[in-house]
């Protein structure tokens, strides 16, 4: 059942007395893994072909490839944690129970535009909150075989392998990665100027730099997710 009212779910409490063990957070991971899997089979199969895109009351673009996405991703979550409840991107709220201490978040499809136009730097993402508390993040790139797990307490990891950013002192050091600022308001693109320039490397999203390039000839693109206790 879908539904709009995040009321449904009312489970958000402040406590974290609880304590998760290894072998749940390891239980965790693997329907996350699952999740993203199911996920990574639709979108490949839609990704380049052809098929009909509609505009959201916010004029974002949604697509066939992102509703069925996002029904796979629910059913293997509801299989498997039957009293957890859902937010999807698409659909909004789902609930077995009229609480619910596990909360799953899900977007098919992150970066779609890129996506309908056969860009391949687009991400799934999901995330699992217990209690209001983040204890899980998944960002996976199903057409470039990359994805980012963070847990609770451990270390991120990409392809099973630990992650992190680089050392980076100061802002002067650091590498700015945006989408357009044609997209930001006024007052954010004067924001974004003022950070742009005192960065070391800018790069825009489309692949046209808008900074210094002494280092990298190529567009690089960088995703972290990062989790502590």
């Amino acid at each position: 059942m879908a539904a709009s009212d995040p009321n449904l779910c009312n489970g958000f409490v402040n406590s974290l007395s609880q304590q998760l063990d290894d072998s749940e957070l390891d239980r965790f991971a693997d329907v996350a893994n699952a999740v993203a899997d199911a996920s990574g089979v639709v979108l490949r199969n839609y990704f380049r072909s052809k098929f009909e895109i509609l505009d959201k009351e916010d004029f974002s673009p949604v697509s066939i490839a992102d509703k069925t996405a996002e029904e796979s991703m629910v059913s293997i979550i509801l299989e498997n944690f039957p009293s957890h409840a859902i937010y999807g991107e698409e659909n909004g709220w789902r609930c077995r129970e009229e609480e619910a201490d596990y909360v799953w978040v899900l977007d098919p499809i992150d970066g779609t535009k890129s996506f309908i136009t056969g860009k391949p730097v687009f991400g799934t993402l999901i995330a699992l909150l217990h209690k209001d508390k983040p204890i899980l993040g998944v960002i996976d790139q199903p057409v470039l075989r990359e994805r980012w797990i963070g847990l609770s307490g451990r270390k991120t990891t990409l392809n099973g392998q630990e992650a992190s950013t680089r050392s980076c002192a100061n802002l002067s050091q650091a590498y700015l990665y945006t989408t357009s600022p044609h997209l930001f308001s006024e007052k954010a693109k004067e924001a974004f100027v003022r950070v742009r320039n005192k960065v070391c490397l800018h790069l825009l999203f489309e692949g046209r730099p808008l900074h210094d390039i002494r280092k990298y000839a190529n567009i690089i693109y960088i995703y972290s997710v990062r989790y502590t206790k």
